[in-house]
């Protein structure tokens, strides 16, 4: 029997396949997509992350990243620019999810793709083209689309007007280099906000994180969105000037941003965003991600699938603080009123941007 099957091969389920493997336990990593894509989310690895990658043994010269130093808010004709606590890394998914993958099969993880995972059940997965597999620990690592059986409600003021998630890759450009540099940036409007940050080859990504309301008002059409809010916004329009409009806009939609669970079955750990999902201004979500792969793994060498529900709880409670400051600060930035003095504020008080930069990572214990 296969000591433990882990459930797509993102940064979370990589690092608890790596983990596993180390630890000497015989791991299958499963993955539905038959190529590394580069998911949605994800392209900026905060100062902790790039630690944690360090512990995985991942050669930070094997990413190659951009180096990313500071953060700006931009919020109407109000900016700000403050240093961030440590030195951070814009880079693709495709190019993190690659390397990870490489490491857990050099570990001595199974690896197997084009395996879409649909029901978990009783220490099984089974498998679209009817394979039930089984393990003595399951470790489910789908990232932020959802999984059968496993509901991620949104909090209720998100029911009513649902959170979409968007992204944009711009193409490298001399401009892009000056305007962005080695900043992670956020733009701030009514019922959403755009970041953007420079990747490995001098592309920008851009991703938002944008109500539903605000959608229907561009007929539902994430570009023309997209071109309203450059023509509202004089510093994201400038950065989408050099846009290539012919590439298609991603989007994945009703994202529960907020939602966490303390709640699993033994032998099941739930990483990553099947754990949690904090709102992505902070710029946590690859360090949830490793985070809870590495206390999975260790719950799991100390007291085996028996130990996922007291793990959960765990994680949960160590989320707590990062997510209740990182809703309340997408709350205030999303809302047009207090965005404007939330810039202001970090203008006045760059030393409050720095702690809130430290006080949204989820710690390392």
């Amino acid at each position: 029997m296969t000591d433990a099957i882990v459930v797509g091969a993102g940064p979370a389920g990589s690092a608890a396949a790596i983990g596993l493997a180390r630890a000497g336990a015989k791991a299958l990593l499963l993955e539905r997509a038959r190529e590394t894509g580069d998911a949605l989310c994800g392209g900026f690895l905060s100062w902790q992350t790039l630690q944690r990658l360090d512990a995985l043994g991942i050669d930070r010269a094997a990413l190659d990243g951009q180096a990313v130093r500071c953060v700006r808010l931009f919020a109407g004709q109000r900016q700000s620019e403050t240093a961030l606590p440590g030195e951070a890394m814009g880079v693709s998914r495709r190019r993190l999810d690659s390397v990870l993958q490489a490491v857990a099969v050099a570990a001595g993880a199974g690896f197997e793709r084009g395996v879409h995972a649909t029901t978990l059940e009783d220490g099984t997965v089974q498998t679209r083209d009817g394979q039930v597999l089984t393990a003595q620990a399951i470790f489910l690592a789908a990232g932020k689309h959802g999984f059968r059986g496993f509901p991620r409600e949104p909090a209720p003021w998100q029911c009513a007007d649902p959170v979409m998630g968007l992204r944009l890759r711009l193409p490298p450009h001399p401009a892009l280099g000056r305007l962005v540099g080695d900043a992670v940036e956020l733009h701030l409007f009514d019922r959403g906000y755009a970041g953007m940050v420079r990747q490995e080859d001098g592309s920008g990504n851009l991703c938002l994180a944008v109500h539903k309301s605000r959608l229907d008002e561009a007929d539902g059409d994430p570009s023309m969105l997209l071109r309203a809010l450059g023509d509202a916004l004089p510093h994201l329009g400038a950065r989408l000037a050099h846009a290539d409009w012919s590439r298609n806009v991603d989007a994945i939609g009703h994202v529960p941003y907020g939602w966490r669970t303390r709640e699993t079955a033994p032998g099941l750990f739930r990483l990553g965003d099947q754990a949690g999902v904090i709102p992505s201004l902070a710029g946590e979500g690859m360090g949830l991600a490793l985070a809870s792969a590495d206390a999975a793994v260790a719950a799991w060498r100390h007291g085996g699938g028996v130990a996922a529900p007291a793990f959960q709880q765990r994680l949960a409670a160590r989320m707590t603080r990062p997510f209740a400051l990182a809703n309340l600060v997408w709350r205030m930035g999303e809302n047009r009123r207090s965005a404007g003095l939330l810039t202001g504020a970090a203008s006045i008080f760059p030393s409050m941007v720095q702690m809130m930069s430290q006080a949204t990572r989820i710690d390392p214990s």
